[in-house]
């Protein structure tokens, strides 16, 4: 049976159960929002990339009786900023958590992740920190903090973001992230690698079901990381650097030619050729010491041939299978680790979610909280995009996001739809006529 198309109100369905489980700390009658009308208050900002959404919906409401927060993200009253800052803040945001699962469980039945696997039918999942907030005055318990040498400190809220990616496809698809935060029981200060450690404790039984493997920047390949990924059989790609793996290359320089395998490929790029040279070797031992972990190792420098310069050098470890046969497939899995900072973590900063924008700090759980709500908000845009045939052909139409973005605020401040559909119909329909006169038609 082919599964029903998807389209904003199935999206949001999701979304609105779970924030209906928000826990409510509110006692007496100082109860006049709705704890759901809030959550979807603060979402729908982040959805329509327009900080200033609710007050132009509170606007229609008065002047009409009925606005697009309504229409559109089912908020029965607006609340006030203070209102949403101060309630949010008590929730974590692993209460939104569900969401990415019931989003996730919808790519697959939309079979939209069958052009995201592997010829081998493997996924591939980046794993990236990065920071999403940071300031020298305002902070919080929830906290981490960085000391200068001038002994001023900067404080700072992290996230680890898992990301599926694949090679040859331009859309990515956000997991729940797993914050950088002090832990309980501890002194040390969080940082990434030990999220990444808590992230795979918690996740190794889903990445077996989905024959995951996990791509990462140099900071995972190291043996304490890399042995509990082998512990729960979670194979991995992760860019290995000679400057903190000088063991590894040391003996690397010591192979000779049966052990380290070279093969070399000439590709055209349109007005000059470029020479792709492989190199690999098995079984190298990852650290010195006894109980170095021994891992394949596979490398590509990519210089132009009519000058030699090189263009592009990088090396990966990995317990999966190098061959002359698999040694290209590794190379460009390996390379597709850097989807997930510039596809994801460089769109939500730089692209109108502003994810590095104090929206709200809170003492407890607001910033990390309005920060997985703007990634759900892209992350609803891009199974859109994917899923909804009207939604692809307007981003077709309206190529940059920017601009999209553009139209669709201008359209939700001064006209009230009567829902998802109503809008996308109208937007397409106003395209329609503006290139109807040179014989450019949309279908619907």
């Amino acid at each position: 049976m082919k599964p029903s198309p998807l389209t904003l109100n199935t999206l949001l369905a999701p979304l609105r159960e779970a924030m209906q489980t928000f826990p409510d700390r509110r006692k007496g009658k100082n109860v006049h929002y709705a704890l759901v009308d809030v959550a979807a208050s603060a979402f729908s900002v982040f959805f329509t990339q327009c900080p200033s959404f609710l007050a132009h919906q509170q606007a229609m409401q008065e002047m009409r009786g009925t606005n697009n927060a309504k229409t559109l993200f089912g908020v029965q009253e607006i609340p006030t900023d203070p209102h949403i800052r101060a309630l949010l803040d008590a929730v974590p945001p692993t209460a939104l958590f569900p969401v990415f699962d019931q989003y996730f469980s919808l790519l697959h039945e939309q079979k939209i992740l069958d052009a995201e696997r592997r010829p081998d039918g493997t996924l591939l999942l980046a794993l990236d920190g990065t920071w999403y907030f940071s300031s020298k005055t305002v902070h919080c318990p929830s906290c981490c903090t960085r000391k200068h040498r001038d002994g001023t400190i900067t404080y700072y809220h992290g996230m680890l973001t898992p990301v599926l990616v694949a090679p040859e496809n331009e859309h990515v698809f956000a997991l729940a992230p797993e914050f950088i935060v002090p832990q309980d029981g501890t002194t040390k200060q969080d940082c990434e690698n030990q999220a990444a450690k808590r992230w795979i404790r918690a996740h190794a039984a889903w990445c077996r079901e989905h024959h995951i493997v996990l791509l990462g920047d140099d900071l995972y390949a190291h043996q304490p990381l890399c042995e509990l990924l082998l512990q729960e059989q979670c194979p991995f790609l992760f860019v290995c650097l000679p400057t903190s793996h000088p063991f590894l290359y040391d003996w690397l320089a010591a192979l000779d030619t049966q052990d380290l395998h070279t093969h070399t490929k000439r590709v055209w790029k349109g007005s000059y050729a470029e020479i792709w040279t492989y190199r690999y070797a098995t079984q190298l031992p990852l650290r010195g010491g006894a109980d170095a972990l021994l891992l394949n190792w596979c490398e590509l420098t990519i210089t132009r041939e009519d000058t030699g310069k090189q263009l592009y050098k990088n090396a990966w470890v990995t317990p999966l299978s190098m061959t002359a046969e698999t040694v290209q497939e590794r190379v460009t899995c390996g390379r597709a680790r850097w989807k997930v900072e510039n596809e994801n973590n460089n769109t939500l900063k730089t692209k109108g979610y502003h994810l590095e924008h104090n929206f709200g700090h809170g003492q407890q759980h607001l910033a990390a909280m309005l920060a997985t709500m703007n990634i759900l908000a892209f992350l609803c845009h891009t199974i859109l995009e994917c899923a909804d045939a009207r939604y692809r052909l307007l981003r077709e139409k309206l190529p940059s996001r920017a601009t999209f973005f553009q139209d669709l605020r201008a359209l939700l401040r001064y006209l009230c739809f009567a829902d998802w559909d109503h809008l996308l119909q109208f937007m397409l329909a106003g395209l329609q006529e503006r290139h109807d006169a040179t014989g450019l038609l949309l279908s619907g």
